[in-house]
């Protein structure tokens, strides 16, 4: 949730009429007079105590909005090497649909797909997704798809694969992630989804053939989610 900026400055100013009461509650002449009494040691903790949760409180709340910023910046990026500009003149953070994808073991049970338009028309989507079962963990990408369920393009996220190994996944370690520009359910059958060990259509790593393996076929269920829900994609 984001913090709009009055909000902020009505708890910094709240903040400071309780630093102003604490002031004058530390006088000395005020202790000399409470010191005496039972409440005096409870005062004290409780004071300080709601003093450090408003200022905790105001502390997230000042930088809440920067981190989300931040996340924003991110996604914009990603979806910027998915999905060329030339595709799309909106917002795609804001122009969003969320879809079921339980059923396709891609990490989560609903998806949020990004929409690219032009001219008012979808031209494209992008969606994050995960392969749940890389070899040392989740692997976590995202892919762009034009409106006839062509591979625009894909880069992983983040994962955990083993690295001068696993890794070449990456863009930046290896051009494997970009073989997959054009591909689609139409243009290759079920069986050369695969990594050619697997008698499929896409390269394994010396060393390491489940990451690569496990990605082909996180790929292919994300284009299977796509084609369940083309209709209600492209046409929203």
């Amino acid at each position: 949730m984001k913090i709009d900026p009055v909000t902020i400055q009505r708890l910094q100013d709240q903040v400071g009429k309780y630093l102003e009461w604490l002031k004058r509650w530390l006088e000395p002449a005020n202790l000399a007079r409470l010191r005496p009494k039972l409440e005096f040691q409870t005062g004290i903790l409780a004071g300080f105590a709601l003093i450090a949760s408003v200022l905790l409180g105001v502390t997230n709340c000042s930088t809440e909005g920067t981190i989300q910023r931040r996340l924003d910046e991110d996604l914009i990026k990603s979806l910027e090497e998915v999905v060329p500009a030339a595709l799309h003149d909106n917002d795609m953070l804001q122009d969003t649909l969320t879809i079921p994808s339980a059923e396709y073991n891609i990490g989560a049970n609903e998806t949020t797909v990004y929409l690219a338009k032009k001219s008012g028309q979808v031209s494209a989507v992008c969606f994050k997704f995960t392969a749940p079962d890389g070899y040392s963990g989740a692997i976590n990408m995202i892919m762009g798809i034009d409106r006839e369920g062509n591979i625009l393009g894909v880069r992983v996220l983040n994962h955990k694969e083993t690295p001068g190994l696993g890794d070449k996944i990456e863009v930046t370690k290896s051009d494997w992630i970009l073989k997959f520009v054009g591909r689609s359910l139409d243009n290759l059958t079920p069986a050369q989804w695969a990594v050619k060990k697997d008698g499929g259509e896409f390269d394994q790593f010396a060393g390491a053939t489940i990451t690569p393996r496990k990605s082909v076929q996180a790929i292919n269920r994300g284009l299977q989610l796509f084609k369940a829900h083309q209709a209600q994609l492209i046409n929203p």
